[in-house]
C-alpha cells in the first residue's frame, strides 16, 4: 500500500468521517481564492494560517465529518491583538480551565471566551492556527503534518465539488503534509 492509500484509509476509518478525498488541481486553486477573500463579522480580519500552512504542503487531503468526529487537540480559533496577544479563544472539550470563576473572562458563546483585561494597541483579528493531526502524524512517511478548517464558503465549496448536500451537521477539515519519501 502506498502512502496516499494509507492516508486515505486512515482518514476514512476515523469515527465521524463521512467522506475523504485528495485536494489538488483546479479545486485546490479555487479553494485558495475563496480563502484569501474571507472577512469576519464587523469586518474583522480573519487570518487562517492553518489553511495557508496546509496549502503549502506537498499532499493535501480533505475529510467531511459529522458530530461523532473527535474534538480538536488545540483551539481552532483565537482572537488576537497586536500579533501576539491572545484576547480570546475557543474552549475545546479537553480544556479543563474554569473560565467562569475568572473575573476577566467573558463568554461570547458557550465555547468561546474573551479576556476583557487584554487590550490591544492596534486592531484585533481572528486567527485560525494550524492544528496537529495525530492520526496522520503516526503514518510512516509523513512529516510536517497540519490541519485546519476552511471558512464557511470554503467548506460549502468542498462539499459541493464532491456532490455532498449543504448540511450544517457536516464540516470539512483540510490536512496537509509533506512526504519523507
Amino acid at each position: 500500500m502506498n502512502l496516499s492509500e494509507k492516508v486515505l484509509e486512515t482518514l476514512s476509518d476515523m469515527e465521524g468521517v463521512v467522506e475523504t478525498f485528495r485536494v489538488n488541481g483546479e479545486i485546490l486553486e479555487d479553494l485558495r481564492k475563496i480563502e484569501s477573500q474571507i472577512r469576519a463579522t464587523l469586518d474583522l480580519e480573519v487570518k487562517n494560517e492553518g489553511i495557508d500552512e496546509c496549502l503549502k504542503r506537498q499532499n493535501i487531503y480533505c475529510i467531511i465529518k459529522d458530530g461523532r468526529f473527535r474534538p480538536p487537540p488545540e483551539p481552532t480559533v483565537l482572537l488576537m491583538g497586536d500579533g501576539e496577544l491572545i484576547m480570546g479563544k475557543e474552549i475545546i472539550p479537553t480544556d479543563k480551565t474554569d473560565y467562569s470563576s475568572m473575573e476577566e473572562a467573558v463568554f461570547l458563546s458557550e465555547d468561546f471566551v474573551l479576556f476583557k483585561n487584554i487590550k490591544p494597541k492596534d486592531r484585533e483579528y481572528f486567527l485560525m492556527p494550524p492544528i496537529p493531526f495525530p492520526e496522520v502524524e503516526e503514518i510512516e512517511g509523513t512529516e510536517d503534518v497540519v490541519s485546519s478548517s476552511p471558512s464557511g464558503l470554503g467548506d460549502q465549496f468542498l462539499r459541493k465539488t464532491h456532490g455532498l448536500i449543504d448540511d450544517p451537521r457536516l464540516a470539512s477539515v483540510i490536512i496537509g503534509f509533506n512526504s519523507k519519501e
